[in-house]
């Protein structure tokens, strides 16, 4: 290959950034130009992207988002863009392509390579971590710190108060930063979209640490649950028990910010190993992290499958540290 290009696609993620650093570096290494397509699959099918060198990427390791830009594109959705991106990448003699986002962003690469033989490679970035075939996402361990950080600060007022706090967290409809945002931050409670929200145990648990004399309580609630997160939780907790409460929803602050140390190492192997995929001829697969190392998963079984289910040993954990 003489030319690959990259694109980041879907809710951006701290990471991204790194991803593409690493991509461009790599590549370059081995004497393969890199250009970088602005806004996702939109500079795909309207042909808009700038040419990456080392300089270009430099200084980006340490910014959240993606530099690159990200949106929807409905256009690709269908046959027709598909092949109109095709057809701009073969004029510009781009001969492969990564792209950093998940699950649907990957089922629009794969179709892409199905239908134009266009070599692709995955790198999974999104703070949900509901991706099939990683253990880890870009973009997770940043968000999960950042909602963290922000609970360590609200239990702050909740102890000085005595006030209960319902505190929700992004994933759709994945409860991986929830649970491990409330083993981290000693929360009483947590309640996922996998899980069954028992209210009931829920102010039977926080009654009971009332009684003992604790003053925090702090309950994670993801943004997908059925209840209607946080303010549906809180609703139905009044409903069971009097308690004087809050509902703080932590929201996009969660997608934002500096990636974290484990993020942007992360994002750096990834980023080399799918330019050294494309360019030793393994294509189509995603470069997914398992026993805490990078790993080539095919792109078919990715998108065949659904997302790993909650982690029901956080969970368990959850509840049995709770005081």
């Amino acid at each position: 290959m003489r030319r690959i290009g990259v694109l980041t696609s879907g809710g951006d993620a701290p990471g991204m950034n790194a991803a593409i650093r690493a991509v461009e570096r790599s590549a370059s290494r081995r004497r393969i130009e890199v250009v970088g397509y602005i806004d996702g699959y939109n500079g795909l099918v309207n042909d808009d992207r700038t040419t990456l060198t080392d300089r270009t990427v430099g200084n980006v390791i340490q910014r959240g988002g993606t530099f690159l830009g990200t949106s929807r594109c409905p256009e690709f959705r269908e046959p027709e863009g598909r092949a109109r991106a095709a057809e701009n990448m073969r004029k510009a003699r781009v001969d492969g392509l990564v792209v950093v986002g998940g699950d649907g962003s990957f089922k629009g690469a794969l179709a892409l390579s199905e239908e134009h033989d266009i070599p692709v490679v995955g790198i999974p970035g999104t703070i949900d971590n509901d991706v099939w075939g990683t253990e880890e996402t870009l973009g997770f361990d940043t968000a999960v710190n950042a909602a963290m950080r922000a609970i360590d600060q609200v239990r702050d007022t909740s102890e000085s108060t005595g006030m209960m706090f319902f505190v929700e967290v992004m994933g759709r409809s994945s409860g991986a930063i929830a649970l491990h945002t409330a083993v981290a931050a000693g929360a009483v409670g947590v309640l996922v979209p996998e899980s069954h929200s028992d209210i009931w145990q829920l102010a039977e648990r926080v009654e009971s640490s009332a009684a003992r004399g604790k003053r925090s309580h702090i309950i994670v609630v993801a943004e997908g649950d059925e209840a209607g997160g946080a303010f549906g939780v809180a609703e139905r907790f009044r409903e069971v028990l009097d308690f004087p409460h809050r509902v703080v929803v932590l929201g996009h602050i969660q997608r934002g910010g500096a990636p974290t140390t484990r993020d942007r190492v992360i994002a750096s192997q990834s980023g080399a190993l799918a330019a050294q995929a494309l360019a030793d001829g393994r294509w189509n697969v995603m470069i997914g992290m398992q026993g805490m190392r990078p790993v080539e998963v095919p792109l078919a079984e990715v998108v065949e499958h659904q997302a790993p289910p909650a982690d029901y040993g956080l969970l368990q954990l959850a509840q049995d540290l709770a005081g």
